[in-house]
């Protein structure tokens, strides 16, 4: 569908929270992986509805790994919500399998330090700045591993509507207020970040 749609790239995915009932589809992610330079959204979910599938979830976070890792690495999306600890200990366990993008993390302070000595980087959207803790976590996050998310259709406005990738243009005046500095291009900076990540697909490309 997004062949002749040069500004869409299609990332292979297998998300936590659908783990458990369709795992018996790695074969399928194994065969296709060949095909795409991204990865995601992948990872654990430890929340109340699904901490008690975190066994499968493993495997199949694993699996993928492993398999990202042999195929020569690729650029990945990482869900960790509820159970960042035990993502952070799996990604150490496949250095070799390429930049983790942590979506939406809901970390410590401690814990966003260990995912960047593991090179990990972060998207931001419109429902973390919604929350105090969100607003904080941004706060502390190095600027040059900053990138931007609206977890669409998921996350939605007040009024029920989806957020769009036009949403995201409004994210860097949101970061000048959160962070507090505004001597700093923030457009500009987030279109830095994202260059220097997907150099690593042209790296390993060349």
């Amino acid at each position: 569908m997004a062949h002749n749609c040069p500004r869409i790239k299609t990332a292979l995915g297998l998300h936590p929270q659908l783990a458990h009932v369709r795992h018996n589809e790695l074969s399928l992610f194994e065969s296709l992986l060949s095909e795409v330079d991204y990865v995601g959204e992948i990872g654990l979910d430890g929340s109340k509805d699904f901490k008690q599938h975190l066994n499968i979830q493993r495997r199949v976070f694993g699996k993928i790994l492993s398999l990202v890792e042999k195929a020569g690495g690729r650029i990945m999306t990482v869900h960790s919500r509820g159970a960042v600890s035990d993502v952070l200990s799996m990604i150490e366990q496949y250095p070799n399998s390429g930049p983790v993008i942590l979506h939406w993390f809901t970390g410590s302070q401690t814990q966003m330090r260990k995912a960047l000595e593991l090179g990990c980087w972060f998207s931001v959207g419109p429902k973390m700045f919604e929350s105090k803790k969100g607003r904080e976590l941004i706060s502390e996050l190095p600027l040059d591993r900053i990138l931007l998310e609206t977890d669409g259709p998921f996350a939605k406005r007040q009024n029920g509507i989806p957020y769009e990738p036009i949403d995201t243009l409004s994210l860097a005046g949101k970061l000048s207020e959160t962070r507090g500095d505004l001597r700093i291009d923030y457009r500009s900076q987030i279109m830095e970040n994202f260059r220097n990540l997907i150099s690593y697909r042209t790296s390993r490309i060349s």
